[in-house]
């Protein structure tokens, strides 16, 4: 029966029986569903049609003369494994039929089948059909997508062999032979680091899931200067949480690194130069005022203080652009070692607690519970926290209230700054870190800053690959919370 002109065909489907009657009951059922059918008598006939042509599904019975279905089986199944196979059989060889499934047959069906059992056993075997295509199809796409990639990519299972290494990945780790797919890391990944980045994420504990971050100096080879990547590690895990294997990922970050450079030198040029004409002015300014030139009018002195605050702003702006220039710079992240933080809270606490009495604000500090030590730049961290607490005090009125928490979640150590003061407007939240920005309005107005504090903060807690977030509301005080890997490297 003719599937009628312009037609769409579902697929092409082989029917190999030795009854006539059966190929052609097939043959109607099928075309009327919409499939190209083809007949064929025996088995080597079937094969015949095999080898010329691809056929999508193919039903043949197991007990044929000349050639028996298991050989057509075992043939389709060692050149056209992708092909489905449905084995028809009578009652009384049932078990042969489940032999059949054994050897690679999708299913079967035994005589004598009405029209609705073979329609219900082809609509399964076509949608299976169209998902294994629909995978080798995903899979083909993925592949080429990540063989296109410009970052590095690697994959490897839970015994260290690769599954997955792209040209860019091969290509930045220096790798010039044979395919690498099998091999185990160390055959391929010269590089000790990048090898324990691996082992970390593999030895991974069920209930942790963390990314392994690092940058990479990779020396030159062959034409290829030195380069600094960005290295992430992670484990891959199953449904059940289990450990499958890990996906590493290089990023190129040298010309980035290179400019930062660039730009962190000529602020130090800078800076360099304008500090020094800046501290001479202001200690001319200073001889001026204590009256070592002469007498000086009560409107000259105001005038002087206020060139000399302006000039003094302009210095700590100087000297807070080296502190950015010396963190992109990488010398903050380098310098780490063990830092016990309940220690240098209580420290800053004490430190800043005449200031803020004078301002009339509480500074307190909550019972804390016990903290690890971590991995940081005490400097850095020292730098951060006054930043977080002299704004506090500086933007909340008399008789409020400025404290400090810290505690420990998902391998975080987090610790906040809170006040009671003026807060920040919704719409200044999302500038704040930024550079030279400053919230103005009727109660910032006077208060006066270089609008780079919240930016070297932000810039010293990336640099130990930890975060900042500000929670915020106006006339009821704001809340920064700085998070800190507890065992950051």
């Amino acid at each position: 029966m003719s599937t009628g002109a312009g037609a769409k065909v579902k697929g092409r489907i082989l029917v190999v029986d030795d009854e006539s009657r059966i190929r052609e009951a097939c043959r109607m059922v099928l075309e009327e569903m919409g499939f190209d059918v083809v007949l064929a008598a025996d088995g080597e006939q079937g094969l015949a049609l095999i080898r010329d042509r691809h056929f999508d599904i193919i039903l043949v019975d197991l007990m044929m003369p000349v050639m028996s279905g298991f050989d057509v089986l075992a043939a389709v199944r060692e050149h056209h494994p992708d092909t489905v196979v449905i084995v028809i059989t009578g009652y009384a060889t049932v078990e042969h039929s489940i032999e059949a499934m054994k050897k690679g047959a999708f299913d079967f069906i035994p005589k004598p089948f009405t029209p609705d059992q073979l329609r219900s056993i082809v609509t399964k075997s076509i949608r299976y059909t169209r998902a294994l295509q629909d995978i080798a199809d995903s899979k083909s796409r993925l592949r080429v997508m990540v063989n296109r990639l410009m970052d590095g990519v690697m994959t490897t299972d839970g015994e260290r062999r690769i599954v997955l290494a792209n040209p860019a990945f091969l290509h930045m780790i220096g790798w010039s032979g044979d395919t690498v797919v099998g091999r185990l890391v160390e055959e391929v990944v010269a590089d000790d680091q990048l090898r324990s980045m691996i082992d970390e994420a593999l030895a991974m504990p069920p209930d942790t899931f963390t990314e392994i971050v690092h940058e990479l100096s990779v020396a030159a080879w062959d034409s290829q200067p030195e380069r600094i990547l960005d290295v992430r590690c992670a484990p891959f895990r199953g449904r059940t949480g289990a450990n499958l294997g890990t996906i590493t990922v290089l990023h190129d970050i040298t010309a980035s690194k290179k400019m930062e450079r660039m730009k962190s030198d000529f602020v130090s040029m800078v800076s360099h130069e304008i500090r020094g004409p800046m501290n001479s002015l202001l200690m001319q300014i200073q001889v001026i005022l204590d009256g070592l030139a002469g007498e000086v009018t009560a409107k000259q002195r105001e005038i002087l203080e206020r060139a000399s605050g302006k000039i003094h702003n302009l210095t700590n702006m100087v000297s807070e652009l080296l502190d950015l220039a010396r963190i992109e710079a990488g010398l903050i992240a380098n310098a780490k070692e063990s830092l016990d933080i309940r220690r240098l809270l209580e420290e800053q606490v004490a430190f800043h607690r005449p200031a803020a009495a004078a301002a009339g604000i509480a500074l307190e500090i909550e019972p804390l519970p016990d903290l690890p030590l971590i991995q940081a730049n005490p400097q850095g961290m020292d730098e951060v926290f006054t930043n977080l607490i002299t704004n506090a005090i500086k933007y909340s009125p008399p008789d409020s209230r400025v404290s400090l928490a810290a505690g420990v979640d998902a391998g975080f150590l987090a610790v906040t700054v809170r006040d009671t003061g003026y807060g920040i407007p919704e719409e200044d939240l999302e500038e704040i870190f930024a550079s030279f920005y400053r919230v103005k309005d009727a109660n910032t107005r006077t208060i006066h800053g270089t609008g780079l504090g919240l930016a070297i903060v932000k810039s010293i807690v990336n640099a130990h690959r930890g975060s900042i977030r500000v929670e915020s509301k106006l006339g009821q005080g704001s809340a920064f919370t700085v998070s800190l890997p507890v065992s950051g490297a």
